[in-house]
């Protein structure tokens, strides 16, 4: 009972830290991370020039706790230590948070981080038939360990081909090819959603009839198709002596014969050919010719079109903001034109420049004034730049969005150690952070078998964040865990210091000072300091605030 009302007084006094609060500080036009790049003023004038068209006056700059939580969240794919924020805020540098952002890119959570965000966008989080999500992993991890450039790892992705086990690229394609073979369908989906992830273009809207807003025409999504209808997945089996029944080996991609053009129906019944071309220039049709391997090379390119480029600049950016140049990212042209055009041509110029720097780009727009401004309003200077009513965006504050499900999970970890608590050795501690990975990611699965994303309330979720093995691991106060080094460190000796330990682990902020007054009261009620402790920080960990980056 007795944490069931100290979490309702947590919840209700929490969820409006983030959304009630009005920004009162300094202009944010007199910020700067300390990055010596002159794109990064560059990117800012755009920006700014967009808030004078539309009379807004922008947020004030995030201080220090809400910034550096949010450039890990979106960089290295968790939250901060307590440790670490606090260190943050006493750092004096005027250079700290370009210098900061510089780190993370070298960590290797970053790495990871973008190899599960890629994962996901390529293939989903739930694995398609047959298709070997590991090798993937590799292929994206090491592409991205390395710093290749992005029109490099677009080439491979698009064209390649052999065993999903020796050749990690190829999972992208295969994990398109769920169909029969035979069937005019079988590489709709890898032409409709490599135009979406790599060009931005949502040309399956046009695999029917023309597009009704701009100048995509039937025909070109067919020619588009065209270029895959060489792609062919192979299943291979073993038997299985000891069950007597073939059980599935690899899967591999291969090319097979097709030549001349591919036949569609209009909604008119006419029946039409269409040969592989992209944009006008047209391809040899003839069986000799690699047709996936001529798009990708096609795409790739440094050519007028700079789709490419464009399309990743913009995702990218939206990564960053919940909110790209264009809603949806992957949906552009002109029917649905960018926020900021001139912003949108000089970035991707930059992008291609740079030799397609992923990094470079990323760091470009952690730089920028926009990134670095506070999620709260600016009172009624600001109202109107709010996406979610369907407002462009204008990018005067920070754009709250909730933690994808892997974010959730890492930053559970970060802030409670909770795998360590009680655990003897290194592998037992990694046994336990699997068991409840596979946990989190089934519960977060959506009843009707759509894949888990991000925390939507469901009753599971909210159980699991509740009452799961985890979060009671965390709020153990056995050795290793955080609480337990928060309740038994000489640096924390009275309640104020613990309480605002706890809140930087959690949220990565202090506590004001009313709600160190409010808490401080309330646990005086309680049995044991342990209790109270305990009720405290399961509370923390189930607020609004923890599950979202603002």
């Amino acid at each position: 009972m007795q944490r069931a009302v100290l979490s309702l007084v947590m919840l209700l006094g929490l969820c409006g830290v983030i959304s009630a609060q009005e920004s009162t500080g300094a202009k944010a036009s007199k910020f700067t991370t300390g990055s010596s790049d002159p794109l990064i003023n560059d990117i800012n004038q755009f920006i700014r020039q967009g808030w004078e068209d539309n009379g807004v006056e922008p947020s004030e700059v995030a201080d220090d706790a809400e910034w550096i939580r949010r450039v890990f969240l979106d960089l290295v794919g968790h939250v901060p230590s307590g440790k670490q924020v606090e260190e943050f805020m006493r750092d004096k540098d005027d250079a700290k948070r370009s210098k900061l952002v510089d780190t993370l890119l070298a960590d290797p959570a970053y790495v990871r981080n973008q190899t599960t965000l890629w994962t996901n966008t390529l293939i989903g989080r739930g694995t398609p038939d047959k298709t070997n999500r590991a090798g993937l992993e590799k292929f994206l991890r090491e592409s991205f360990a390395k710093g290749r450039p992005w029109n490099e790892v677009a080439y491979d992705l698009i064209a390649a081909e052999g065993r999903f086990d020796e050749n990690g690229a190829v999972n992208y394609v295969l994990a398109q090819l769920q169909l029969n073979p035979n069937s005019e369908e079988y590489v709709v989906e890898a032409t409709a959603k490599t135009a979406r992830i790599f060009l931005g273009l949502q040309v399956q809207c046009t695999q029917c009839h023309n597009h009704p807003f701009n100048e995509w025409k039937q025909n070109q999504f067919w020619e588009f198709n065209s270029f895959f209808r060489q792609a062919l997945r192979v299943d291979h089996e073993k038997y299985n002596p000891q069950t007597g029944q073939m059980d599935d080996d690899y899967s591999e991609l291969i090319r097979r014969n097709f030549e001349g053009p591919v036949y569609y129906e209009t909604r008119a019944g006419l029946m039409l050919v269409a040969y592989p071309k992209y944009f006008g220039t047209e391809l040899d049709p003839g069986p000799e010719t690699n047709r996936r391997l001529e798009f990708a090379r096609a795409v790739t390119k440094d050519d007028s079109q700079k789709l490419l480029a464009k399309a990743m600049v913009n995702r990218t950016w939206g990564h960053f903001f919940a909110n790209g140049f264009t809603r949806p990212v992957d949906d552009m042209g002109p029917h649905n034109p960018a926020s900021h055009p001139e912003l949108l041509d000089r970035l991707t110029d930059e992008f291609i420049k740079s030799g397609y720097d992923t990094k470079k780009l990323a760091s470009w727009i952690c730089n920028t004034e926009a990134y670095n401004l506070t999620s709260r309003f600016n009172g009624k200077k600001n109202e109107i730049d709010n996406p979610s009513n369907g407002e462009t965006a204008l990018f005067s504050h920070m754009y709250v969005k909730p933690m994808q499900v892997e974010q959730l999970y890492e930053s559970l970890l970060v802030a409670t150690s909770a795998n360590a608590a009680g655990q003897g050795s290194y592998e037992a501690a990694q046994g336990k952070r699997e068991e409840w990975l596979r946990q989190f990611m089934r519960i977060f699965g959506a009843d009707d078998g759509e894949e888990p994303s991000l925390f939507s309330g469901t009753i599971p979720q909210a159980l699991l964040m509740m009452n799961g093995p985890l979060v009671q691991n965390a709020i153990s106060a056995e050795k290793g865990s955080y609480l337990n080094e928060v309740l038994s460190s000489p640096s924390y000796k009275k309640d104020p210091d613990r309480i605002r330990a706890l809140y930087l682990a959690a949220l990565g902020r202090t506590p004001t000072s009313t709600e160190v007054k409010n808490m401080s009261g309330m646990m005086s009620r309680y049995p044991t300091p342990l209790m109270a402790y305990q009720d405290l920080y399961w509370a923390l960990l189930n607020s609004n605030e923890f599950i979202v980056i603002h």
